[in-house]
């Protein structure tokens, strides 16, 4: 799982985060909340009203409830994990907590944003129920819930300190934004994020993606000082995709310290999730060849080669060093025939629609369930929640779907497929159907060794994958125990569905 906290934080001050209303501050003030800076204890330092605290500090409860406050997300966003951090408050931390969210869509300029938060047209949704905290930690909790917010209301029960609230996620920003003739395709408001990198000692590469000017080289990227071969890189996703048509590096603070030189690359993962597993096996186009670096300088290449339209970057330094900002400017492409389909999707006829799904994944409660819980709002509700209903399915359900699934090199599954299933699979399948026969002989042996330990065909996401890649798979995988490889397959089944939904949507 994606570590959350390499995450932007949508909420921090910086990004225009505030808390707007708290029932109760006595001894401490909302604000301290969303401060960058962690936080601090100093002994013997005290108030008219007690004892100074570094957070957020309500009275001493002495009636039934709870304590509350609420806060604008800086940049509206999906929420990846949150950290509740309690630091300093020992014998006065709150119990529990618990989160929700709504979405007041854009600002209104002509409208109070507090009457419209508390008015029965603001939907409020739980992303965290009560959930206990500890006392003086830094309290992490990943999120499940794919919705995009643009406020929160922490819950605090029954009353109690916490130091700071980090909510970090990836930003959604509205189709306005997106439709200007130029952007910056991998800006953290824009939707832009971090996949991975070689090594970030010094500083996270999501200071990269930040709208405003470094601070300090703590505010950019920056790698340990290489002693062997090679060069640093870090992969981002851009928050649309998109053409780009120049680039900028700014090494501003970086003096002594700065990268001799840098290259860009583009690739296009259209149907594919990218993870830090399989991102270095895209099919990179070369953007901006090696060129040159200043010191503590905004360098600006406009003559850059045409990648087509990308989805993710690949920025690369040579051989070490730091950078405070990448800006990689360009047209984002946005098909309308995407959101009229799932338009479409949303108003097919329940049968339709569960014949639909079945081509997407061969679990009828599966199907059922997805279609029960039409409309979906935009696309990256329809994935959570059908990634959400995948996992939270019994194990008949996921060898339902398995058999869907001709083996690799072959064209027939146990289970009767659709005409368009068949075509997907035997698309998804390409790469090993041009296999040497030698090497589709041996496929299809130890396909028959894994079927005979499990009792199932061998699962992978083949896009894009070699014969040799689908292999050394397999093989990694047969000394695997029964329900570690049922978990394996059942992550591979829903790789497969993610990319069958998005070819849904392009029908």
């Amino acid at each position: 799982m994606k570590d959350f906290t390499q995450l932007a934080d949508l909420a921090a001050e910086r990004l225009g985060g505030r808390v707007l209303e708290a029932n109760d501050e006595f001894f401490a003030p909302k604000e301290n909340l969303l401060r960058e800076s962690n936080p601090v204890f100093l002994e013997g330092k005290y108030t008219t009203r007690g004892k100074w605290m570094d957070g957020w500090e309500t009275r001493r409860r002495r009636t039934p409830g709870y304590d509350w406050c609420i806060l604008r997300l800086g940049l509206p966003g999906i929420i990846r994990g949150i950290t509740v951090d309690t630091s300093f408050f020992t014998g006065n931390y709150p119990e529990r907590f618990s989160l929700e969210g709504c979405d007041l869509g854009e600002r209104h300029p002509h409208s109070s944003e507090k009457s419209r938060l508390r008015s029965e047209k603001a939907t409020w949704v739980q992303i965290f129920p009560e959930t206990p905290l500890k006392g003086d930690s830094r309290n992490l909790f990943a999120a499940e819930n794919g919705h995009r917010f643009t406020h929160l209301r922490l819950k605090i029960y029954p009353d109690g300190g916490v130091a700071r609230l980090r909510v970090h996620g990836e930003a959604v920003p509205g189709n306005g934004v997106l439709l200007r003739t130029e952007i910056n395709l991998i800006a953290v408001e824009n939707g832009g994020s971090v996949v991975v990198s070689s090594d970030q000692f010094y500083g996270a590469p999501r200071n990269l993606l930040m709208p405003y000017r470094a601070r300090n080289m703590g505010d950019g990227w920056e790698t340990k000082r290489r002693r062997g071969p090679g060069h640093d890189w870090v992969i981002l996703k851009l928050g649309v995709p998109g053409t780009i048509h120049r680039v900028e590096v700014d090494t501003t603070h970086f003096k002594g310290n700065y990268p001799d030189s840098c290259a860009l690359q583009a690739a296009s993962a259209k149907n594919s999730a990218i993870d830090s597993l399989n991102a270095s096996s895209l099919s990179w186009e070369e953007v901006l060849p090696n060129a040159k670096l200043k010191a503590n300088h905004r360098h600006v290449f406009t003559k850059i080669q045409d990648a087509g339209i990308a989805t993710h970057v690949r920025f690369q330094i040579f051989p070490d060093g730091g950078v405070s900002r990448l800006r990689v400017f360009g047209r984002a492409h946005l098909p309308a025939d995407r959101a009229k389909s799932l338009e479409r999707f949303n108003r097919l006829p329940r049968q339709r629609a569960l014949r639909a799904l079945l081509d997407c994944c061969g679990s009828r409660k599966w199907a059922q369930q997805i279609a029960a819980r039409r409309p979906f709002a935009g696309e990256s509700e329809l994935f959570e929640t059908a990634d959400k209903t995948w996992s939270a399915l019994a194990r008949e359900d996921w060898l339902e779907a398995f058999l869907h699934h001709p083996p690799i090199g072959e064209k027939r599954a146990k289970a009767k497929q659709s005409a368009t299933a068949s075509r997907w699979s035997a698309k998804e399948q390409s790469a090993s159907q041009k296999a040497a026969p030698e090497m589709l002989e041996t496929l299809a042996a130890q396909n028959r060794a894994y079927a005979e330990k499990f009792g199932y065909v061998f699962l992978i996401c083949a896009t894009g994958k070699s014969s040799d890649e689908i292999l050394n798979a397999l093989r990694q995988r047969l000394p695997n125990d029964p329900d570690t490889e049922l978990h394996v397959a059942a992550e591979e089944q829903r790789k497969i569905t993610r990319l069958r939904l998005e070819k849904l949507l392009e029908l």
